[in-house]
């Protein structure tokens, strides 16, 4: 049976749709990966242009809300930032629970150049964050 992920941030548009992302990647079939938020905010463009920089499609993902997926008993639980920590509602389930507080590539100022580099550098974050964590849980 595959193992669960459950991927939770804010607004499921930046982060948690990277760490789906490669999730999905690193796990190939021995995992199903699912994102959400505790709100909506739809997919950041910028996030699904980073990813294609690195060779990941993520333009069919959608924004999701948490109360979708009350029905799953999932495997992992991670929370990719802080707020969605604190705000993350109880789920009946054993799954086992991870945090990361990733820094917020969609709250970068600057020129389109400066932001683009954050959300690199989110992104190459959340990449070693996710090969590490399913080596060391999935396979």
């Amino acid at each position: 049976m595959l193992q669960k992920i459950l991927v939770l941030c804010t607004g499921n548009s930046c982060r948690s749709q990277i760490a789906e992302g490669y999730l999905r990647y690193f796990a190939k079939d021995k995992a199903e990966v699912f994102s959400a938020g505790v709100e909506t905010h739809g997919v950041n463009p910028k996030a699904i242009e980073t990813m294609k920089e690195d060779g990941i499609n993520i333009a069919h993902h959608t924004s999701n809300h948490i109360d979708e997926y009350r029905h799953l008993d999932f495997d992992f639980v991670i929370t990719v930032c802080d707020n969605a920590k604190e705000r993350c509602p109880f789920f009946p389930a054993n799954a086992r629970k991870f945090h990361y507080n990733f820094p917020d590539p969609a709250k970068a100022t600057g020129t389109e150049d400066e932001i683009r580099q954050e959300f690199s550098r989110v992104r190459v974050l959340i990449k070693a964050y996710c090969e590490k964590f399913v080596k060391e849980n999935i396979i």
